[in-house]
Formats: C-alpha cells, sequence, structure tokens
C-alpha cells in the first residue's frame, strides 16, 4: 500500500508539475509574441516616419542594395541563432533573448552560467526557468549600466589606455571560448568532435555564409551518431 500511495503521490506531483510548464509556455508564447511585434512595429515606424512623413526617403535602390549585403554577412545567424541557442534559452529565454538582443555575449552565457551554478542541465524545465531567471536579472543590469554609458559613453572611452581598446575585439571571442569550455568538461567527447568538424570547416574553401550552419548540422550528426553507437553497446 506504502509503495501504491508513493507512486500516486509521484504521479500527481508529475502532472502538476506538467501542467504548471504548459500554462508557463502558454504565458510565455502570448507575452513573448506579443512584446516583440510592439518592439518590430516601433522599430519599423522611425524609418517609415523619416522616409514617409519627413520626406527624406533614400530611395528603394539604396534600400535593396543594403539589405543584400547585411543578409549575404549575417543572414546565416537568422537560422543558425534560433536553432543553436535554443536548447539552452527554452521557450521564455528565446522570446527574451531575442528581445533585449545581446545574445552571444550576454543572454547565452548569463544563463548558461546559472544552470551550471545550479546544477541543471539545459533543456530540462528548472534548466528552462534558471536560464529565464538570469536573462531577466541580467538584462536589467543591462539596462542599468546602459544608462551610464549612454550618459558617460564617450568620456569613458576616452579615459581608457588604448592598450586596453585593443583587446575589445577579442571579448566575445573569449566569451564563446569560456562557454564551449563549460559545455566540453561535460561532454570532452563532444568538445573534441565540435573542435575538428569547426577546423576543418573554416579550413575548406566554403562561403562564410554557409560555415556556421554546416557546422552545427555536422557536429550535431556525429554526436547523435555516437550516443546511438553507445546505447546499442
Amino acid at each position: 500500500m506504502a509503495v501504491t500511495e508513493t507512486r500516486l503521490q509521484t504521479k500527481k506531483r508529475e502532472a502538476v508539475q506538467t501542467y504548471e510548464m504548459n500554462t508557463f509556455h502558454q504565458k510565455s508564447h502570448f507575452w513573448g509574441r506579443l512584446t516583440i511585434w510592439m518592439v518590430t512595429i516601433l522599430t519599423v515606424s522611425l524609418p517609415l516616419y523619416l522616409s514617409f512623413i519627413l520626406g527624406v526617403h533614400p530611395g528603394w535602390q539604396p534600400i535593396a542594395v543594403g539589405m543584400i549585403a547585411y543578409a549575404a554577412a549575417i543572414g546565416y545567424a537568422w537560422f543558425m541563432e534560433p536553432i543553436s541557442y535554443y536548447p539552452t534559452l527554452g521557450i521564455s529565454g528565446t522570446y527574451q533573448a531575442f528581445l533585449t538582443g545581446n545574445i552571444a555575449n550576454m543572454c547565452l552565457p548569463s544563463a548558461a552560467a546559472a544552470q551550471n551554478a545550479v546544477g541543471v542541465e539545459p533543456g530540462t524545465k528548472k534548466g528552462e526557468v534558471t536560464a529565464a531567471l538570469a536573462i531577466g536579472a541580467t538584462s536589467l543590469m543591462n539596462m542599468a549600466i546602459l544608462i551610464v554609458i549612454i550618459i558617460s559613453g564617450s568620456y569613458l572611452v576616452s579615459v581608457i589606455p588604448e592598450s586596453i581598446q585593443a583587446v575589445f575585439p577579442y571579448i566575445v571571442p573569449a566569451i564563446f571560448g569560456g562557454i564551449f569550455a563549460q559545455f566540453a568538461m561535460k561532454k570532452p567527447q563532444y568538445g573534441s568532435v565540435a573542435i575538428a568538424v569547426g577546423l576543418t570547416v573554416n579550413l575548406l574553401p566554403i562561403a562564410a555564409f554557409f560555415k556556421g550552419i554546416i557546422c552545427i548540422i555536422i557536429t550535431i550528426a556525429i554526436c547523435i551518431g555516437i550516443e546511438k553507437r553507445r546505447m546499442k553497446r
């Protein structure tokens, strides 16, 4: 009887957790879509106002040329980032990250660091909630710092030595290196596969637009194959 009651309590607890998580996801979709559409409308409203109200429209040809050049440079990120970041960020974290921006150098590192500190795995319910809380806290801190930087940014940059300013371009690669090391320590074999694939693809004569996507697809395929072979054993 005691075993049966324990199982029933466990099932009830799991059912409640599933219901609460589904409700959380529904609210995340509602508020996430609403806020992103609001920001999209506000973002587009300024160039529309400048173009058709103030009459300073530059013409469609330079807009098309700029759009094509921009898409050729970073268009891969429009597809790669949502797919590659989703396992760590989750549904709510993805909405937050793409709304606030600075995903690679702020949202993703904060989510990964929080998950590692709490001891939860990415892709789990606890991992998603942890990521959402971490991104929310980081976004608030980022806004507080940005206000100070915007007000006194020029002065701060002028007093920073040039030797330190020369390091700025390496900040984002260093952040990615730290995130990679954090996950590679948990799965060293997968980390080795990712490094090997990345170096190989980078050395091949492939357009830069496709390199990121190709690295992700090949790495995931190899890791899935390794995991399936391990399960068969």
